[in-house]
């Protein structure tokens, strides 16, 4: 049982140190994300992910590049499409 607590304790602090981070590590990346860190390396070798190699070796990502990266192609919800497609039918004239 004191392992137990002992490992969420170590989580909860390495969960804090990452809150406070604004340069990430891949390790870092993964735990944001959720995404395993071979998937992580296979989104920079696709350049489909902004990542920094400053030195040539390791990479790091810039936080808020990660969440915005994170946050592109939103899907509307289904109020919002409705409301859309009451505007487009509402745009030509009613006819549908």
């Amino acid at each position: 049982m004191t392992q137990l607590i002992l490992e969420k304790l170590d989580r909860i602090e390495q969960l804090t140190k990452l809150a406070a981070k604004k340069v990430l590590t891949i390790e870092d990346v993964a735990d944001l994300t959720g995404l395993s860190k071979s998937h992580i390396y296979n989104l920079t070798c696709r350049k489909e992910i902004p990542y920094y190699r400053p030195r040539g070796k390791h990479i790091y990502f810039d936080r808020a590049e990660v969440e915005a990266w994170m946050k592109q192609n939103r899907v509307n919800t289904r109020e919002e499409a409705e409301s859309s497609a009451a505007a487009y039918c509402a745009g030509k004239g009613g006819a549908a």
